[in-house]
């Protein structure tokens, strides 16, 4: 599971006159409706690892069928490809040619969920795969377990605009949005410390890094008797998960406890 999460991870990228900037974060909204220039600039022909890609216009009904995988925490904060700023916490999804801001139904072959998405990025550059969805919509539909799934995609709309069955696509949405954080399978220990202050000041740094997770302090007692006080940040529901947050902010450290 390890090493399809790495090869995902590497392949999704973000094309356009942001390329460049790809790894800035800024503090900034996403928009709700890609500008007309940025959305002329993403429908433009492009070459990713040496395979070309070419956007085109689709209709409403519009349906492909392949592999779904989901995108977090590496990529968190980053420009996307039609200019806005990722949150893994959105509902939104990558794909390689279908026009930005159209809203797609991805539904999970392997456990019968769907999830609505709004497309706001490139990717993902995988043979098979079809679309990249955020953590929360990956999470909705049970990628936040599998990693992958056999899914058929279908475009609902455009321009971020749900039209026709709006309750219908609300009750899709809703449940994902309103869903909290409660993943406690593995944590990261990222810290250790004789000094319960020093530790306490540990935990309220580290959980400003990412307010959806949770951060504790736990006492061991040593040999001599002594205490060592260990910070972990936990809420991954897998240990790729874990280690994506470890590289995506630069941790020190290897430790990861499941359960």
């Amino acid at each position: 599971m390890r090493k399809i999460f790495t090869i995902y991870i590497t392949t999704t990228l973000s094309i356009g006159l942001f390329t460049g900037c790809f790894n800035q974060t800024l503090g900034k909204k996403n928009t709700k409706i890609t500008s007309q220039a940025r959305h002329k600039s993403t429908m433009k022909p492009y070459v990713v690892l040496g395979k070309p890609y070419e956007p085109t216009f689709i209709k409403v009904g519009e349906n492909m069928k392949g592999i779904s995988s989901w995108y977090g925490p590496t990529f968190h904060g980053k420009y996307t490809s039609n200019g806005e700023i990722y949150d893994m916490h959105d509902m939104t999804a990558a794909h390689k040619t279908w026009p930005m801001d159209t809203m797609v139904r991805v539904q999970n072959h392997d456990n019968g969920k769907s999830v609505v998405v709004r497309i706001t990025d490139r990717g993902p550059f995988v043979d098979g795969r079809v679309i990249d969805c955020s953590y929360a919509a990956g999470r909705a539909i049970g990628l936040d377990k599998s990693g992958i799934a056999n899914v058929t995609i279908t475009a609902l709309s455009f321009k971020s605009k749900l039209e026709g069955s709006r309750e219908k696509i609300a009750k899709v949405i809703q449940p994902a949005r309103t869903q909290q954080r409660t993943l406690s399978t593995y944590s990261i220990q990222v810290g250790a410390f004789k000094d319960l202050l020093v530790a306490q000041n540990a935990k309220s740094k580290y959980g400003i890094l990412d307010t959806s997770r949770g951060t504790h302090v736990k006492s061991f007692l040593t040999d001599d008797g002594s205490h060592i006080y260990r910070v972990f940040v936990n809420g991954f529901s897998t240990e790729a998960e874990a280690r994506d947050f470890i590289v995506s902010h630069n941790l020190n450290t290897n430790i990861i406890i499941r359960g």
